[in-house]
């Protein structure tokens, strides 16, 4: 059995407090479900001498439309995944949402966490004893890559379901720290590099997601996709998360944002510019998907071969866009956990 080490648990009951910890204290980790990260500091990938809870906050839970819906960090991913409003008016999301994991781990799991969720490598995440008998990777302790020993950074891959789909939605993340609240696009979360794949600041927290009223059903369709080996339970080894604002017949804007194939979401800018003034026809989105295509750099770090991986993101992102544009799916489309609503609502 893995067990946790030695750490001090915080409990603040106040966001101003958990601030002050994360500012005084050294070799300190933000929790709040704890799914990502109790299983990595029990395999020792992830070390923190103090580890600071933020389910008691108030206000850091809930889900609250004022024409954009807000998302508190700590709400559960089953709260987002079963909510009425997230599923009336953002499809892809709560289809995003209820393709992480496990039911279990959605009762526990945070949208926050999920956001923020560490990438991942076939030669990261395995015990101790496994990474020490090959000598460390560079994201633990070591200085060579595993999947590019001649590369000088990490490509161990983003694993977060949630991520991309915000992305397209043109969702935002309000960051509080020391020196004040600050809300940015999705996209600016995140840095390519398997290490340091966050630009949030160590001392600050995420507090809210953000997802526009413009990327409502109403004006948008969403759609997402995702590829693992079991319908359940694994990270994605490959997602697509796509939105279409339609001007009557006419695509008058459009997001493809690739999940799982670097260590960051990619976005497919050269395939959303073809998408624009067009109509959803098949002939359009089958040629768009093939444009998608190029955008994903899988690497061999993960279930199934990159080479597979990085062929089959172009039927993926078709699937997407098909469903989206309200076209016939094929026997290829994965089968994820439909959003059900939650008992008694």
């Amino acid at each position: 059995m893995l067990r946790l080490p030695p750490f001090t648990l915080r409990q603040p009951s106040s966001l101003d407090e958990a601030l002050d910890i994360l500012s005084s204290e050294e070799s300190c980790r933000i929790v709040a479900g704890g799914t990502d990260l109790w299983p990595n500091m029990k395999r020792r990938h992830q070390k923190a001498e103090t580890v600071v809870s933020l389910l008691g906050i108030d206000g850091l839970r809930g889900i609250r439309t004022n024409g954009e819906v807000r998302i508190g960090a700590t709400t559960t991913l089953r709260e987002v995944e079963t909510h009425p409003t997230v599923r009336d008016r953002y499809p892809g999301l709560a289809t995003a949402v209820a393709s992480i994991s496990s039911p279990p781990l959605r009762n526990m799991g945070t949208l926050g966490g999920n956001v923020c969720v560490d990438t991942r490598c076939t030669y990261y995440n395995q015990t101790e004893d496994w990474r020490r008998s090959i000598d460390y990777c560079m994201k633990e302790e070591g200085e060579i890559c595993w999947v590019a020993p001649s590369s000088s950074r990490c490509w161990a891959h983003s694993a977060s379901d949630s991520a991309p789909m915000l992305w397209a939605l043109g969702g935002r993340i309000v960051l509080v720290g020391p020196e004040g609240e600050r809300t940015i696009p999705v996209e600016a979360l995140y840095r390519d590099d398997g290490i340091d794949y966050l630009t949030k600041r160590p001392e600050e927290i995420v507090t809210e997601i953000l997802v526009p009223q413009e990327a409502s059903t109403d004006r948008c369709r969403s759609a997402f996709w995702k590829l693992r080996r079991r319908g359940s339970i694994d990270f994605a080894v490959l997602s697509a998360a796509v939105a279409l604002w339609l001007d009557g017949d006419t695509i008058s804007r459009a997001s493809i944002v690739l999940g799982a194939v670097g260590s960051s979401p990619r976005p497919c800018e050269k395939a959303e510019e073809l998408l624009v003034g067009e109509e959803p026809t098949e002939e359009v989105l089958a040629e768009a998907a093939q444009i998608a295509r190029r955008s994903a750099i899988p690497m061999d770090n993960t279930d199934f071969q990159a080479q597979w991986r990085k062929a089959v993101a172009g039927k993926y992102v078709e699937g997407a866009l098909r469903e989206a544009a309200g076209l016939e799916t094929d026997r290829l489309a994965p089968k994820h956990p439909r959003p059900t609503l939650a008992a008694g609502r």
